[in-house]
C-alpha cells in the first residue's frame, strides 16, 4: 500500500485539504468547502469548480468513493478508501519530515552554530 499511496506524492494544495477534510466522516461537496475552511482557519478556500474537478480525479484514481445518496438524493457523499487513507498518512509522513529537516537547517544556520 505505502508504495502505491508514494506515487500521488506530493499532493497539491487542494488534493491535500480535500483529503483532510474528508478523513474525519464522509461529506457532500458544500460540507467539504465548509470543513477546508474551518480547518484552515479561513486562510485556504476551495470554489466548487476546483473541488469537483479534484473530487472527479479523485474518484477516477480510486483515493475517494462516492458513498450513495441518503435523505436529500440532491446531495453526494464522498469517502476515502482505504487507498486515500494512506495517501494521506504517506503525505502526512512526508511533510512531517520536511518540517524536521527545515528546523535542523535553520538551527544550523543561527550564529555561534558554526
Amino acid at each position: 500500500m505505502r508504495d502505491q499511496a508514494a506515487k500521488f506524492l506530493p499532493l497539491n494544495p487542494a488534493t491535500l485539504h480535500i483529503l483532510l477534510a474528508l478523513a474525519g466522516e464522509d461529506l457532500h461537496g458544500y460540507a467539504i468547502m465548509q470543513e477546508i475552511a474551518r480547518q484552515s482557519e479561513g486562510s485556504y478556500r476551495l470554489g466548487p469548480g476546483t473541488l469537483y474537478d479534484n473530487l472527479q480525479r479523485l474518484l477516477g484514481q480510486g483515493v475517494v468513493q462516492e458513498r450513495g445518496r441518503t435523505g436529500d438524493s440532491r446531495r453526494r457523499y464522498y469517502r476515502l478508501t482505504a487507498l486515500g487513507r494512506g495517501v494521506l498518512t504517506a503525505e502526512i509522513a512526508r511533510l512531517e519530515s520536511v518540517i524536521h529537516d527545515a528546523k535542523l537547517h535553520l538551527q544550523a544556520g543561527r550564529p555561534g552554530n558554526a
